[in-house]
């Protein structure tokens, strides 16, 4: 006989739901698997945030929380998990994603996200998680590989599209030196694809990654491709290689003002 069926009514409710729902409960997760309104629904994930089975992350979304008590396999505290839930259209981008992808060996505490939902803090907490938030258009967002939490499909950028992400603001990558050393990885990695990466470059419509790009595959590489593709798409106008640090030094064949370290050798 299932271990289940001795368990009290209110701990095997929520067993049926967390079933089906995973670690992110909703309201409609309860509707659905209990057959219930939606007004009970929301009762019963009060009541068992209040007992302490879940946790509240937003309006009707909850937690799982330890479950070892009513023989619900536990999930580990990934803050991935979450950003479906609580930001989707959305992903895990940044410097968050290039620790994913091999591109760097430094471990952040925040989390990067990307989303399409109207952001009012650049830096959130939920759950003692830290999250550090970009909004962009819905339909700039693109370039995606799937990671799955047992049946929660969360979004990561791509080789490519993470150093664009990079490029296009460095401060989400870490600064310009930690974008830089990412970029030298990423011109030796498996999946490093340069026609994709100017397509997504052109996508996004953002004439300072040209600018950025073109520099650093001068300075890392003498890539011909990547050089040569970003001063077809140079766009007027100067730009900064670093926009939160001083930049006196203007080098005109990519119109970019950099800081006084970073000038190329002439």
């Amino acid at each position: 006989m299932s271990k289940q069926r001795h368990l009290p009514k209110g701990r095997l409710r929520l067993a049926t739901v967390l079933q089906t729902a995973g670690e992110i409960v909703r309201t409609d997760n309860v509707e659905r698997s209990l057959s219930v309104s939606r007004a009970a629904a929301s009762k019963l994930l009060s009541r068992w945030a209040g007992q302490g089975w879940l946790r509240r992350v937003g309006p009707g979304i909850y937690a799982t929380v330890e479950l070892a008590s009513i023989d619900i396999e536990q999930v580990p505290d990934d803050p991935w998990v979450f950003v479906p839930a609580l930001f989707d259209p959305a992903y895990i981008g940044g410097r968050t994603a290039a620790e994913y992808w091999g591109l760097t060996e430094q471990i952040f505490r925040d989390t990067v996200v990307v989303t399409g939902r109207p952001v009012r803090s650049k830096y959130q907490r939920r759950l003692g998680l830290h999250y550090t938030v970009k909004h962009i258009r819905p339909d700039l967002i693109f370039g995606l590989e799937p990671v799955w939490f047992q049946n929660i499909k969360v979004g990561v950028s791509d080789v490519n599209r993470t150093i664009l992400d990079l490029l296009n603001k460095p401060e989400f990558g870490g600064g310009i030196q930690h974008v830089a050393d990412c970029f030298t990885e990423y011109l030796r990695h498996e999946c490093r694809q340069d026609e994709k990466l100017i397509s997504y470059a052109e996508r996004l419509g953002n004439g300072a990654i040209f600018k950025r790009l073109g520099y650093l595959a001068e300075r890392e590489s003498g890539n011909t491709y990547l050089i040569d593709a970003c001063k077809q798409r140079m766009t007027k106008g100067n730009a900064k290689l670093a926009p939160t640090m001083p930049s006196h030094k203007l080098v005109t064949r990519w119109h970019l003002w950099i800081p006084e370290t970073w000038i190329l050798e002439q």
